[in-house]
C-alpha cells in the first residue's frame, strides 16, 4: 500500500475565511462574484462598501452586494482590502440601483455606476495644501529677520508676511504675496522658525458667493393649502407624491422653501432638482438667503474636484440640502425626507444617450418611496403623465391659480407671420408690433426677452443650382453657420468647416451658395441693425461655453446692463426678472413640425414657460407670439394660458392612438459603422423579441432614427408598446442574457423615451 505522507492536505475554506461576500466588480462583468472575508474584514464589512479584489489576476475595485456565511464555489480568492471605512453606496441607494437595473434593463454594475460620480468611483482625493504657522514668537522672528535681510532677502520677505498673519496662512497664498519660491520657506521650517501642517481645502463652488438673508413670506390661501398637504406626509413620515401645479409666478418656490424649512426642523435632508444649469445661480441665491445650513451643489459644469468635495460633504452629513441637475437625485443625503423636482415636465431630466436611460422624475418618486419621503413635482405646465396620475389619485394634486405678488397673467397677442412676410416682401425675424414693443420698453427703462430655440447665425448653407444643403460628413444633419467663428458647425458631433465653401461640394458650381434660416446670433445682429442703440445679451450654448458664463450673463441682465435678452430654451423657465415686461417668441411653431407624439406638449410648455417671464414685477406684462400657424390649437391654448383645455384635447389624442399615459413605451436604438450589418442585427433582435413578448404588446418595424447617422454610426430603431413596462423589461433582459450580439453594433434600451423620432 502506497504512503500518503507526501500528499498536501486539502485546505478547508472555513479555516481561511470567516465569511464570504458577493462583490459587484467595477468592470464589464455583469454578475456578482464571490470572495472570502477574513475575520478582521468580516467584522467591519458592510453592504455598499468599496473593496479591492483580483479578477483574472488583475487588481480591480468593486462593491459589496451581500455578505454570506457560505459559498457554493469550492475554490475562492479573498478580498484584498476594504477601501472605504463605511458604505459608499447607502442602503437606500443600493435598493434604488436594484430597481433601476430591473426597470431600465441594465446590469446592477451599470446602475451602481450611475449612482456614483466618476471622481468617487475612480478614487480621486481631497485637495490638500500646506498651512504655514509661526514656530517661534513674533519677537524672535523680527530679530531673525533683521539679521538675515541683507544676506537672505527671500527668507526675510517670508518672515515679513508671517509676522503680520494671525494664526497662519496657506503656502500658496504666502508664495503669492512674496512672489518667491518655496525654498526660503523650507529653509525657515528646517531652522524651526516656521511650522507647516497639511490641511484639506474645500473646493465648494459657493465659496465667496454673495447672498442676502431673507425671511419666509406670507403665503396666500392656495399656498397655505398646498403646504398643509405636503406637511401632513412630511410630519407623518410616510411616502406621498404631490403634484404642485401652479401658473408662472404663483409662488411655487416659496412653497418649496417653507417645506424645506419644516424638513430641517424635523432633522430631515432635502434634494432639490432643477432642469437647467442657467437656473442654478438664482436658485442658490434664494436658498442661501433663507437657510444657514450647508448647501451642496451638483451639476455637470463643476470640476471633477468640486464634484468630489461636494459629494463627500453630502456623504458625511455636512450638507442637508442638495441642489442640482438630474444626477443629484443619487446624492447620499442623510435621513432624506423631502425631494423636490422643479419644472418636472422638462425633458432635460431624461438621460437619452447612455444606459441606463433613466428619468430623474421617475427615479425621484421611487427613491421617495424607498425612504418614506415626501416628493413634490412642481410645474406651471405639468407633463400629461403626471397630471393624469394626479387626476387618477396616484399623486396628490395641489393647484396655485393666482400670481403671488405680481399683477395678472401677461396679455397675449398672436401675430400671423405670413402677413408680415407679405408686407416686408421678405422673410423677417421681427413683426412691426414686436419692434414697437421693444422700443417702448427700452424708452421706459423696462426689459424684453426674445426666444428663438435655435442657435447659430444661419441654419443651413444651400446650393441654388442643385439644392444641396452642406451636411456633416459624420452625421445626417445640415451644418449651421456661425458668423462669429466664420465656420459651418455640426451641433451633434462638433465637426466644422472653416471657412465655409465658396462652391458647391456636389456640383462644383461657384457663387451659388446661399444661407437660409436664422438662429439667435442672426437675431442679435438683425436687432442691432434695426435699433442702433439697443443693448443686448445673448444666452445660448455658444455664449455659455465657459465656466461661470451663465451666471455672469444673467446677472448682467438682472442688473440692467441690457435692454433685451436673446436666447434659446435655457432662458425660458424659472428665471425671475421683475423689469421684464415684454416677451417675444419668434418662431413658436418650430417644435410642432417634428413628427413626434410629444411635439404639441413640448410646444405648449415652451410657450407657456417663456411667457411666464413677463410681468413678474409691478408692471403688467405682454407676450407676442409670432407664428405661421395662428389657428393651431396648441398655440391658441398657450396664448390663452389654458392648460385644462390643452390637456383635454391632447389626452384624448393619446388615448385614441394608445400613447402614454395609456400605454408604456420602450425604444431600442441600434448603432454601428456598417449600415447593412446594423440593420441586419436590428431585424434579428426584433424577430427574437417577437417570440418573447406577450401577445398584447406591439412591436413596430425597424426604421431609421430621426438622426439616421451620428458620429459615423448609422442608427435604426424599434418601438415597443404595451400595457406595462415590466413585461418589456423582462423580455429584453432575457434576450440579452440568452444571445450574443456582435460587438460592432451597440444596442441602447430606452424605457419611456422622451422622443419616438430622434
Amino acid at each position: 500500500m502506497k504512503s500518503n505522507k507526501h500528499l498536501k492536505p486539502c485546505l478547508n475554506m472555513a479555516d481561511l475565511y470567516a465569511k464570504y461576500a458577493s462583490i459587484i466588480p467595477d468592470i464589464s462583468i455583469d454578475k456578482p462574484l464571490d470572495y472570502g472575508l477574513t475575520a478582521d474584514q468580516a467584522a467591519s464589512a458592510k453592504r455598499g462598501m468599496r473593496v479591492e479584489i483580483a479578477v483574472r489576476g488583475r487588481p480591480c475595485k468593486g462593491y459589496i452586494y451581500e455578505i454570506k456565511e457560505d459559498t457554493v464555489y469550492p475554490k475562492i480568492q479573498g478580498v484584498r482590502q476594504l477601501i472605504s471605512d463605511t458604505e459608499i453606496i447607502t442602503s437606500d441607494l443600493f435598493e434604488l440601483a436594484i430597481w433601476m437595473a430591473k426597470y431600465y434593463c441594465v446590469s446592477l454594475r451599470e446602475a451602481i455606476q450611475i449612482c456614483l460620480p466618476a471622481a468617487v468611483r475612480k478614487g480621486a482625493k481631497h485637495k490638500q495644501q500646506l498651512f504655514v504657522m509661526r514656530g517661534k514668537t513674533k519677537e524672535m522672528l523680527i530679530e531673525h529677520c533683521q539679521r538675515i535681510r541683507n544676506k537672505h532677502s527671500g527668507q526675510a520677505d517670508v518672515l515679513d508676511v508671517m509676522i503680520k498673519v494671525n494664526k497662519g496662512i496657506l503656502l500658496s497664498e504666502l508664495l503669492e504675496l512674496t512672489k518667491g519660491s518655496r525654498s526660503p520657506v523650507d529653509t525657515l521650517v528646517k531652522q524651526g522658525f516656521l511650522l507647516t501642517d497639511i490641511v484639506r481645502v474645500d473646493r465648494s463652488p459657493l465659496t465667496n458667493e454673495e447672498y442676502f438673508p431673507t425671511k419666509p413670506k406670507n403665503v396666500n390661501p392656495e399656498q397655505s393649502a398646498a403646504l398643509k398637504n405636503i406637511l401632513l406626509s412630511l410630519e407623518g413620515n410616510f411616502f406621498q407624491t404631490h403634484l404642485l401645479y401652479g401658473i408662472t409666478g404663483s409662488g411655487k418656490t416659496e412653497v418649496y422653501l417653507q417645506a424645506i424649512e419644516k424638513a430641517l426642523q424635523y432633522g430631515k435632508g432635502t434634494i432639490m432638482l432643477i432642469p437647467e444649469i442657467s437656473l442654478t445661480p438664482q436658485t442658490i441665491e434664494r436658498f442661501r438667503g433663507r437657510f444657514n445650513e450647508s448647501i451642496a451643489i451638483l451639476h455637470h459644469r463643476l470640476s471633477v474636484g468640486e464634484r468630489f468635495d461636494e459629494w463627500h460633504k453630502i456623504h458625511r452629513g455636512e450638507a442637508k440640502i442638495v441642489i442640482g441637475a438630474r444626477s443629484a437625485i443619487f446624492s447620499p443625503v442623510k435621513n432624506l425626507g423631502l425631494i423636490i423636482v422643479d419644472e418636472e415636465h422638462e425633458m432635460s431630466y431624461k438621460q437619452n444617450e447612455i444606459a441606463p436611460c433613466y428619468h430623474a422624475r421617475d427615479v425621484a418618486v421611487m427613491r421617495g418611496k424607498l425612504n418614506n419621503a415626501s416628493v413634490i413635482l412642481g410645474s406651471a405646465t405639468p407633463s400629461l403623465e403626471s397630471y393624469y396620475n394626479a387626476l387618477q389619485g396616484k399623486y396628490t394634486l395641489n393647484t396655485l391659480m393666482n400670481r403671488a405678488e405680481a399683477q395678472s397673467l401677461p396679455k397675449f397677442t398672436i401675430v400671423d407671420m405670413k402677413e408680415e412676410y407679405l408686407k416686408a416682401k421678405s422673410m423677417t425675424s421681427f413683426s412691426d408690433l414686436l419692434l414697437k414693443g421693444i422700443c417702448l420698453r427700452r424708452d421706459k427703462g423696462e426689459q424684453t426677452i426674445l426666444l428663438l430655440n435655435r442657435r447659430g447665425y444661419h441654419t443651413t448653407m444651400t446650393c441654388q443650382s442643385c439644392a444641396l444643403a452642406v451636411r456633416c460628413t459624420h452625421c445626417d444633419v445640415a451644418l449651421t453657420f456661425h458668423l462669429g467663428d466664420n465656420h459651418l458647425a455640426c451641433h451633434l458631433c462638433g465637426h466644422f468647416l472653416a471657412p465655409p465653401p465658396r462652391q458647391c461640394p456636389k456640383c462644383q458650381c461657384g457663387n451659388t451658395m446661399k444661407y437660409k434660416g436664422v438662429g439667435t446670433e442672426h437675431v442679435e445682429r438683425a436687432l442691432h441693425a434695426i435699433l442702433k442703440e439697443i443693448r443686448t445679451i445673448r444666452v445660448d450654448a455658444d455664449t455659455t461655453k465657459h465656466k461661470g458664463s451663465h451666471q455672469k450673463l444673467l446677472r448682467d441682465f438682472a442688473c440692467g446692463k441690457a435692454d433685451v435678452l436673446i436666447g434659446t430654451q435655457m432662458i425660458a423657465k424659472g428665471l425671475h426678472f421683475p423689469q421684464v415686461t415684454l416677451v417675444g417668441i419668434l418662431n413658436s411653431d418650430m417644435t410642432l413640425n417634428i413628427p413626434d407624439f410629444r411635439a404639441s406638449e413640448t410646444a405648449f410648455q415652451l410657450i407657456t414657460q417663456v411667457a411666464g417671464r413677463a410681468g413678474r414685477g409691478a408692471v403688467e406684462g405682454e407676450v407676442i407670439v409670432q407664428t405661421c400657424l395662428p389657428d393651431n390649437s396648441t398655440i391658441t391654448f398657450a396664448a390663452a394660458q389654458d392648460f385644462q383645455k390643452f390637456y383635454e384635447e391632447e389626452i384624448a389624442v393619446r388615448k385614441l392612438f394608445s400613447y402614454p399615459p395609456f400605454a408604456s413605451l420602450a425604444k431600442l436604438t441600434f448603432s454601428g459603422e456598417d449600415k447593412g450589418k446594423t440593420h441586419q442585427v436590428a431585424e434579428q433582435f426584433r424577430e427574437e423579441l417577437l417570440r418573447l413578448l406577450p401577445k398584447e404588446f406591439e412591436l413596430h418595424s425597424v426604421v431609421a432614427s430621426g438622426h439616421a447617422k451620428i458620429k459615423d454610426k448609422f442608427r435604426f430603431q424599434v418601438l415597443i408598446r404595451g400595457p406595462g413596462i415590466y413585461p418589456i423589461s423582462q423580455s429584453l433582459i432575457a434576450l440579452k442574457a440568452s444571445s450574443t450580439w456582435p460587438k460592432s453594433v451597440h444596442i441602447l434600451i430606452d424605457i419611456n423615451p422622451s422622443s419616438t423620432f430622434f
